[in-house]
C-alpha cells in the first residue's frame, strides 16, 4: 500500500512539474579582489530555446536583471551591475525597442566597496526570462555573505566567504517554485496572504487554494505542439515542387529518365539508377543545408531573424532574385564547371557517374532553383532552427528528385507530361512577385532597428497591395514581361489564381484604416507604428486584483477568466492581438466571463512584504507582481505567461488551462467549454 501510495505522489509530482518550468539555473559566489573590495558574481546555465535579459533596457520592455539588497553592513555597492559574455542585441518589434539578451549562459557581475572589518550583504538578484512561446515572471536568486575584510584576515574571509559561496549554489527555479506537499503545507504562507487582502465577506472562502490536481482532470495544458521543422520540410518541399515547373527543370526530365531506361538492357538496372539519380540530388542538396549550418553556426542561426544587417542583405537579395525571375537577367554559375562535371561523368562509370549526373543537373539548373533555394534558406535560416537549413534542403531535395524516379517506375507516364512552353515563364514571374513582396518583410524589420519610419504599417501594406493587384492582372494577361509568350487567352487555373491574388489585395485594403488583419499579422510592421487607426475592438480587464475580481464575480454570478500576464510578456501581446481581436472572442470574454489580469511583473510594492516559504526555501513577496506570481504557482502550478485558466466562484478550474496557441476556434472552445461546465455546476 505504501508503494502504491508513494508512486501516486510521484505522478502527481511529476504532472505539477509538467507546468513548472525551470529552463535556467543560477550558481552565485562572492570573490574577495583585496582587502576593500570584493565581488558577487552570479552565473547563469541557460537551456535551449531560452534567453535571460541583460541589465538597464529600460522602461516599457522586458525585464532586466537588477541587483537588490535587503541589508548590508561594513560594504557598500559599489557602481551598477555589470553583465559578462556574449550578449545578442536585436530590435524586438512587440516592445518597439533594441533589447539584450543571453542565451546558453550569462553572467552578472557586481562590485562591493569592504569598509574595513566585519561586513555581512544579504539579498537577491532579479532576472527575466522567455522562449518563442512563453515568458517566466520576474525571478529572484538569493545571497547572503559575511566575513572580515581587514588585509591580515584577508585570505581567511577569502575561505570562508567561497565555503558559503558553494553552499549557497542556488537553483533559481527552484527558489521560486514549490511542489504541491511544499504548497500544501505552508499555511503560514497562505494566512499571510490573506491577511495581506481585506475583501468584504469573501473571506469564508479559501480563493488560494491549490487546485492542481482539479486542473490537471481536464488534460493538459492546451498549447501549439513543436512543429518547426516539420513545417521547414513542408516549406522546402513546396520550394522543390515549383522548382519543378521552371523552364530549367521540366524539359530535363523526360531525357534523364529515357537516357536511365536505354542506357541498359536491364530495365531493373535502368530503375536502380534513377533511383540512385534521386538519391544523388537529395544527398546535393542536404549538404548545401549542412553547409550553411556549419557556415553561420547556431548562435549566429538564432540571431538572424532579427539582426538589422542581415535583413537589409536579405531584402537585396530577395530583390536580385525577384528581377532574374521578371527576366532582367539571368542568375548562373560558371558555365565551365558544368562542363566540367558533365565531362567526369562520361569518362566515368558506375554510381560515381550518376552522382556526377546529378550533379550536373544542380549546376545547369541554377538559373530557375538558385532564387528558390536562396528564398528557402533565408526564410529557414530565420527561424533560428540549428537543423533548419539542412531539414529545408531535405523537402525541396525529395521534391525534385521524385518526378525522376516515379517516371522511372512508370515510364507511360512520360507520355501525359504537360509539354513545355510558356507556362512554365508564367510560375517564373509569380515566384519573382512573391520574393517581391517577402523582401518587404525584411527590408520592415531593419527599418524598425534604426528608426527610419519608411515603412510604417500602412505603407507596407500599400506596397503589398500593389504588388499583389499586379501579380492578379499579369496572371489576366494585362501584364506582360518579355520572355512571355503573345498568347492572351488565360486558362482555368490561372484565372483562378488571379482571383486569389486581386482578393488578397482587396482584403488588405481596410488595414491602411487600421484592420487587425490577422492572416498578414506575422508580416507586417507592429499595429502602434500606423498612423491612422480607427480599429477600437479591444479588450480591457475589469479588475488587475485576483481577490476584488473574484468577489465581483460572485456577486454578478459569472465565471471568471484569470489571465496571467505581464508588461514584458511577448507572446502575450501576440495573443491580445492575433486571438482577443476576433469578434466572437471578444464578444465571449467582455459579456460572458469577468477578466482579471494579473501582470507578474508588476513592480507596485506591497503595504508590507509578506513571508512564504516554497520547497523548504524562504523567500519575500515584495511587490503585487511577486503576489500574483506566486498565485499561479501556489494555486494552478505553473509559472510561465501567457497562461489562461477558467475559474467559478470558488476559484475552481472549469477546464484545463490555456497557453500561447493563436489557434481561434481552439480558443473559442477553450472559453464556450467553461461556460457550460460552469452552468453544469449551477444546476
Amino acid at each position: 500500500m505504501k508503494k502504491i501510495l508513494t508512486l501516486c505522489l510521484l505522478l502527481v509530482t511529476i504532472m505539477i512539474r509538467a507546468q513548472i518550468q525551470e529552463p535556467v539555473k543560477f550558481k552565485t559566489e562572492l570573490k574577495t579582489v583585496s582587502a576593500n573590495e570584493a565581488e558577487i558574481i552570479f552565473t547563469a546555465t541557460i537551456d535551449k530555446g531560452w534567453h535571460v535579459y541583460s541589465t538597464d533596457l529600460g522602461e516599457g520592455g522586458p525585464i532586466s536583471a537588477t541587483f537588490n539588497v535587503d541589508k548590508i553592513t561594513g560594504a557598500k555597492v559599489a557602481g551598477k551591475l555589470k553583465p559578462q559574455g556574449k550578449e545578442v542585441a536585436t530590435f524586438d518589434k512587440l516592445f518597439d525597442m533594441k533589447v539584450r539578451y543571453f542565451m546558453s549562459s550569462a553572467k552578472f557581475v557586481q562590485k562591493l566597496a569592504l569598509t574595513g572589518g566585519a561586513y555581512h550583504v544579504e539579498g537577491y538578484l532579479e532576472y527575466g526570462a522567455c522562449n518563442d512561446e512563453n515568458c517566466l515572471p520576474p525571478t529572484q536568486v538569493p545571497f547572503k555573505y559575511s566575513g572580515k575584510s581587514d588585509a591580515s584576515a584577508n585570505t581567511g574571509s577569502k575561505d570562508a566567504a567561497s565555503q558559503e559561496a558553494n553552499g549557497n549554489q542556488t537553483d533559481a527555479a527552484n527558489t521560486t517554485t514549490g511542489t504541491t506537499d511544499g504548497i500544501k503545507s505552508d499555511s503560514t504562507a497562505k494566512d499571510s496572504i490573506a491577511a495581506n487582502v481585506a475583501v468584504n465577506d469573501s473571506a469564508s472562502v479559501d480563493l488560494w487554494k491549490p487546485v492542481i490536481t482539479q486542473l490537471e482532470s481536464f488534460g493538459g495544458t492546451t498549447s501549439p505542439k513543436d512543429l518547426s521543422w516539420v513545417y521547414i520540410f513542408i516549406t522546402g518541399f513546396l520550394g522543390g515542387l515549383l522548382a519543378l515547373f521552371t523552364p530549367c527543370v521540366w524539359p530535363i526530365i523526360p531525357m534523364t529518365v529515357s537516357f536511365f531506361l536505354k542506357r541498359s538492357k536491364d530495365k531493373k538496372k535502368g530503375i536502380r539508377d534513377a533511383w540512385t539519380y534521386g538519391a544523388s540530388i537529395v544527398v546535393i542538396y542536404v549538404t548545401l543545408g549542412l553547409a550553411i549550418t556549419a557556415l553561420f553556426g547556431a548562435s549566429a542561426l538564432n540571431a538572424l531573424s532579427t539582426n538589422a544587417v542581415f535583413n537589409i542583405l536579405f531584402c537585396l537579395l530577395l530583390v536580385v532574385f525577384a528581377a532574374s525571375f521578371f527576366g532582367a537577367f539571368e542568375l548562373t554559375l560558371p558555365s565551365k564547371w558544368s562542363n566540367a562535371v558533365d565531362s567526369k561523368a562520361e569518362k566515368t562509370s558506375g554510381l560515381l557517374s550518376i552522382f556526377l549526373m546529378a550533379f550536373t543537373l544542380s549546376l545547369v539548373s541554377f538559373s530557375c532553383t538558385g532564387p528558390i533555394i536562396g528564398f528557402l534558406l533565408v526564410q529557414v535560416s530565420t527561424t533560428g532552427s540549428v537543423m533548419g537549413p539542412a531539414v529545408g534542403m531535405l523537402g525541396f531535395a525529395i521534391a525534385l528528385a521524385l518526378p525522376f524516379t516515379l517516371f522511372a517506375l512508370f515510364p507511360s507516364w512520360l507520355k501525359s507530361m504537360p509539354k513545355s512552353g510558356g507556362w512554365m515563364n508564367v510560375i517564373k514571374v509569380t515566384l519573382g512577385f512573391l520574393e517581391l513582396a517577402f523582401a518587404l518583410k525584411f527590408l520592415s524589420v531593419a527599418d524598425l532597428a534604426y528608426g527610419w519610419h519608411i515603412l510604417d504599417r500602412e505603407t507596407f501594406l500599400a506596397l503589398w497591395i500593389v504588388i499583389f493587384g499586379l501579380l492578379g492582372f499579369y496572371l489576366l494577361g494585362k501584364i506582360k514581361f518579355k520572355h512571355d509568350d503573345d498568347d492572351t487567352k488565360v486558362g482555368v487555373i490561372r484565372f483562378f489564381l488571379a482571383l486569389a491574388s486581386l482578393s488578397f489585395a482587396v482584403y488588405m485594403v481596410p488595414g491602411l484604416w487600421g484592420a487587425p488583419l490577422k492572416a498578414v499579422s506575422a508580416f507586417s510592421p507592429p499595429l502602434q507604428t500606423q498612423d491612422f487607426n480607427l480599429y477600437k475592438n479591444e479588450i480591457h480587464a475589469k479588475f488587475d486584483d485576483y481577490d476584488l475580481g473574484m468577489e465581483y464575480a460572485r456577486r454578478t454570478g459569472k465565471p471568471v477568466m484569470l489571465d496571467f500576464t505581464g508588461y514584458g510578456c511577448v507572446n502575450c501581446r501576440k495573443m491580445e492581438l492575433a486571438v482577443w481581436t476576433d469578434t466572437k472572442v471578444s464578444d465571449i470574454i467582455n459579456n460572458d466571463y469577468v477578466l482579471i489580469s494579473l501582470y507578474v511583473d508588476n513592480k507596485t510594492k506591497l503595504a508590507e512584504p509578506i513571508k512564504v516559504v516554497e520547497n523548504g526555501t524562504e523567500r519575500l513577496l515584495r511587490t503585487l507582481g511577486d503576489k500574483w506570481s506566486y498565485l499561479q504557482r501556489v494555486k494552478f502550478g505553473a509559472n510561465a505567461q501567457p497562461f489562461y485558466v477558467l475559474v467559478d466562484n470558488n476559484g475552481s478550474p472549469l477546464n484545463k488551462s490555456y497557453s500561447y496557441d493563436e489557434d481561434i476556434p481552439k480558443y473559442i472552445d477553450f472559453l464556450q467549454t467553461g461556460l457550460e461546465n460552469y452552468n453544469k455546476e449551477k444546476k
